[in-house]
């Protein structure tokens, strides 16, 4: 693989922990400023909005610009963004600052895809974008827990600066491998964007993802807090925790994507989503023991980002039969849902809390991603409907459903 593919890598990994480490950081946060536990939840939901809002329509209106020149600049904006928020000196500057580094996150995602795949030979695309959003699976097992550490040692604001040197030394990789020919791929134009949104099943797949991660981000936006004022663990426990669960995601990404391999998009997600769900239950009685929680936070990770594999196998599917000339901006828009389906949780997490206490947080999330696993059985139902109306030639969504 060729150093500039590293360079991508590392932007993610860089990306990825600015997006999770504010999870470990909450309590410490909420103390620092002055504000209430679901005020610093919004920090996740504004971060995860701004990513859903910069997917398509940044992608959009910069499709025309040279992919290194984007690149660069999105580094930089990042960069900024979190050095906005090492200085920021109250609560609506780094609310500012977070938004600021979502824009940059959607955009990067939506055109890392074809960025990876421009710089290795097509029999290699493949690898090569796995390997680039590998960043984002180590940032969850290395990056979040050594920002959670930063942050309880050295403040809050030390962990933006931390990430902010991330962002420069992806900047300066980038800058120096990354070629200035990569191949520059049609303006995906939102009136196109807008087509795909106009076909029922995207909108139903989309939905089962944005319930999916919206449940589990619920409780998750809270975990920190729940493992301190409920299963009453020390502050510096919290990063061991978050280690735990970064490499229970890590071992999930690799069970989901050959669960959906083995038996189909459909009856993989119905299997994720009912272990999800199981597990947030789990966890609003498992939260008065510290042996408990952490292993029912071992078992979150498995699931959590299980689905991610079939989510996506199933809109490129569906957008095969529904939209077959914007199956890459379908592909987009679905991490747009997962990023709504994150802002929501967080944001009813925080009313949640606010009313009925962290660990309702686990529960209502479990009855969230129930209404996913629904949704998926739905859809499976109307892939078999399809298959039958058209003679057994239905996409292959429908023939393991």
């Amino acid at each position: 693989m060729p150093l500039a593919l590293w360079a991508l890598t590392l932007s993610a990994f860089a990306i990825g922990t600015t997006e999770f480490v504010i999870v470990g950081l909450i309590p410490t946060i909420s103390s620092s400023l002055q504000v209430s536990l679901p005020s610093a939840g919004l920090l996740v939901s504004l971060y995860a909005l701004g990513v859903a809002i910069g997917a398509p329509l940044l992608t959009a209106l910069t499709g025309r610009l040279p992919r290194k020149l984007l690149l660069l600049g999105l580094m930089a904006l990042f960069t900024v963004g979190n050095l906005v928020a090492w200085q920021a000196p109250g609560y609506e500057a780094l609310i500012a600052a977070r938004i600021l580094t979502g824009l940059a996150h959607g955009v990067f995602f939506s055109i890392g895809s074809t960025l990876a795949a421009g710089l290795v030979p097509k029999d290699k695309a493949a690898s090569a974008i796995a390997l680039m959003f590998s960043g984002l699976t180590v940032a969850l097992v290395t990056g979040v827990p050594l920002g959670t550490v930063i942050g309880q040692h050295f403040g809050w604001q030390a962990t933006f600066l931390a990430v902010s040197l991330l962002g420069v030394a992806a900047f300066i990789g980038s800058l120096l491998l990354v070629p200035a020919n990569l191949p520059k791929p049609a303006p995906a134009r939102l009136s196109r964007q807008l087509a795909v949104l106009a076909q029922p099943r995207l909108l139903l797949v989309y939905a089962m993802t944005a319930l999916g991660y919206g449940g589990s981000f619920t409780a998750f936006t809270f975990l920190a807090p729940i493992l301190q004022q409920e299963a009453g663990f020390a502050p510096g426990s919290v990063a061991a925790i978050m280690l735990l669960y970064g490499v229970s995601v890590a071992v999930g990404n690799i069970w989901g994507g050959r669960l959906a391999d083995r038996k189909g998009p459909v009856p993989a997600l119905r299997i994720i989503f009912a272990g999800l769900a199981l597990v947030l239950l789990a966890l609003s009685f498992a939260a008065v023991s510290k042996w408990l929680v952490a292993l029912t936070v071992l078992a979150w990770g498995g699931f959590a980002f299980g689905n991610v594999a079939g989510l996506q196998l199933y809109v490129v599917q569906q957008a095969e039969r529904s939209a077959p000339q914007a199956v890459d901006v379908a592909s987009g828009l679905n991490i747009a849902a997962f990023n709504v389906g994150i802002a929501g949780g967080a944001w009813l997490g925080g009313h949640i809390v606010a009313s009925l206490g962290l660990l309702a947080t686990p529960w209502i999330g479990a009855l969230i991603v129930l209404g996913a696993w629904l949704l998926t059985g739905w859809s499976g139902a109307l892939d078999r409907r399809a298959a039958h109306n058209d003679g057994g030639k239905a996409a292959p969504a429908a023939q393991r459903s």
